[in-house]
């Protein structure tokens, strides 16, 4: 059997400290459920005690379900001077109510008398009792050694000595962490070979990507006897950022055979990596191994020519394999199966109609031209495929609406929608007011539905993003708006484009509310067939 390794994400928190890179607490759930159906053995959702949207976060979390993965919280060592039962930070750990916990110390002495400003003795003292206070009240510990390999250079001594003061505490993993990004490979190996002599507790590793070699590092610590690798979907984190999880994985499961995700989840990866670059708001990265849109692109003509004929003469894996297509530039061929892909990648049955998929294809190549993307927007891209199948039936029509946005000398602003819509033949008018435009739209467009569809009243949006598409135009540019939507944790993901910001809003509301009535409907259906 393949060697096992686990898996710890922490996109949701040390992700979030790269540039540009926020989650609302919803977004980390959402996140948290699709790294869950990935197969990734730990999310660390954040610091408890650094900001309120972490702690909402938890509050989601421990109210859903996972079915593999252990959420988990993050935060250092007790203070010096402070017993860990008086400690606020663990106690917020302990409150959090996660199985695991994740909390650093220092490794590197230059950091403990300079940064602490204690003795080094006092640093052990802090790390074992911190660990063994967590370990009674019943967590699994992970212990990150921060600064460990450059600590590691300076004073190997010293740096050994928190590692064994943190394993004699009872710490179930100890995680070298390279937190400046400095260390090549060949360190690494030499590292974590010479550790794991001194070392019986199981060993894992931390590695950032300012030098590129986040992935090198984190594969040569794994082949050193490293079990447990810490990464980020993407490779985002503070600075250049952390091991990227989607090009680690692949690396250790289809190189090495490791064993990271259950086999049949690999061909998520993906779709995973578009998902979180899509919550994330931000441009995913064409040229990024095995997940970029351009990682199995061809336009070379000898290439073309080649692959074709046998695809191993250009592509070091399958695509398949980890859920991504081949693309040829020149001449697209993979336009059927590249729907088909995505159909089945959100659950669409399109084998009975057959004969509209390249209607199909051919649609949703002239709105991805325009700007549409469907990776976070699941929902608009099966009201697109029923609707091009006729299998769909419109639950209202649009007659008309009306924005007025107004602000009087005093600065007070006002924003009022004024909606004409019509439902099985009747037109209902409704106006209503919002914090602006697309507030006091869906304010009103609810209005308007509930006497027909009550149940929108269980219904809410939870996000709402809007990108520029070419920003050369400045404030005449295209945009496309992101709309989330849930109904308890239940949640779908809707898509509009236009030059018009409050058209393209107004596509991704009224494709939310059709996507949930559409639901709603299917399962009365389905409870009058039992």
């Amino acid at each position: 059997m393949d060697q096992q390794i686990q898996i710890f994400d922490t996109t949701l928190r040390d992700g979030t400290q790269g540039e540009k890179v926020a989650f609302s607490a919803e977004d980390k759930l959402r996140i948290a459920q699709r790294l869950d159906s990935l197969g990734i053995d730990y999310i660390e959702g954040g610091w408890p005690g650094s900001n309120p949207r972490d702690m909402e976060f938890f509050e989601l979390a421990g109210q859903a379900s996972f079915d593999h993965a252990k959420i988990v919280a993050f935060g250092s060592t007790c203070r010096a001077h402070t017993p860990p039962e008086k400690d606020r930070n663990l106690a917020l750990l302990v409150d959090a109510g996660t199985p695991a916990v994740a909390i650093f110390g220092k490794s590197w002495l230059l950091h403990v008398e300079k940064a602490l400003q204690i003795s080094a003795e006092e640093n052990l003292t802090i790390i074992k009792d911190s660990v063994r206070y967590l370990k009674e009240h019943d967590k699994e510990v992970i212990y990150d050694a921060e600064h460990f390999f450059d600590g590691y250079k300076a004073n190997p001594d010293y740096t050994l000595s928190t590692l064994k003061a943190a394993e004699d505490a009872g710490a179930d993993v100890l995680v070298l962490c390279d937190t400046n990004g400095g260390t090549l490979p060949h360190e690494v190996s030499e590292i974590v070979n010479e550790v794991g002599k001194q070392i019986d507790a199981p060993l894992g590793i931390h590695a950032h990507n300012d030098c590129e070699l986040g992935v090198a590092n984190a594969l040569s610590a794994v082949q050193n006897g490293c079990v447990h690798v810490q990464g980020t979907i993407n490779g985002y984190g503070e600075r250049c950022g952390n091991t990227n999880l989607c090009s680690l994985i692949p690396n250790l499961q289809l190189k090495q055979n490791y064993h990271c995700i259950p086999t049949d989840n690999l061909d998520q990866l993906t779709a995973v990596s578009h998902f979180v670059s899509e919550v994330a708001n931000l441009n995913p990265d064409i040229r990024q191994p095995y997940v970029g849109r351009s990682a199995f692109a061809h336009k070379g003509g000898i290439h073309v020519s080649a692959v074709m004929k046998n695809e191993e003469t250009y592509e070091h894996i399958r695509p398949q394999q980890v859920g991504n297509s081949r693309r040829v530039l020149v001449s697209d061929l993979s336009g059927k199966s590249n729907i088909n892909y995505k159909a089945e990648q959100l659950g669409i049955e399109l084998e009975k109609y057959g004969d509209k998929v390249p209607e199909i294809v051919q649609k949703l190549k002239q709105l991805e031209n325009k700007g549409y993307q469907f990776e976070a927007a699941e929902a608009s891209f099966e009201l697109l495929a029923k609707k091009m199948t006729g299998a769909w039936e419109e639950f209202f029509t649009l007659e008309g609406f009306r924005i007025i946005a107004e602000k009087n000398i005093s600065g007070n602003s006002r924003t009022e929608a004024t909606l004409r819509i019509k439902v099985n033949d009747q037109v209902e008018h409704c106006a209503a007011e919002g914090n602006g435009p697309v507030h006091a739209l869906d304010k009103a467009l609810r209005k308007a539905l509930i006497k027909f569809y009550p149940e929108i009243s269980e219904m809410h949006l939870t996000d709402y993003k809007v990108r520029v598409l070419n920003e050369k135009d400045g404030t005449g540019a295209d945009v496309r708006v992101l709309i989330d939507s849930a109904k308890r944790s239940d949640s779908w993901g809707t898509v509009g484009v236009s030059h018009n910001i409050i058209d393209a809003s107004w596509q991704a509301l009224t494709d939310s509310f059709s996507y949930y009535l559409a639901k709603q409907a299917k399962n009365i259906h389905q409870k009058e067939a039992i």
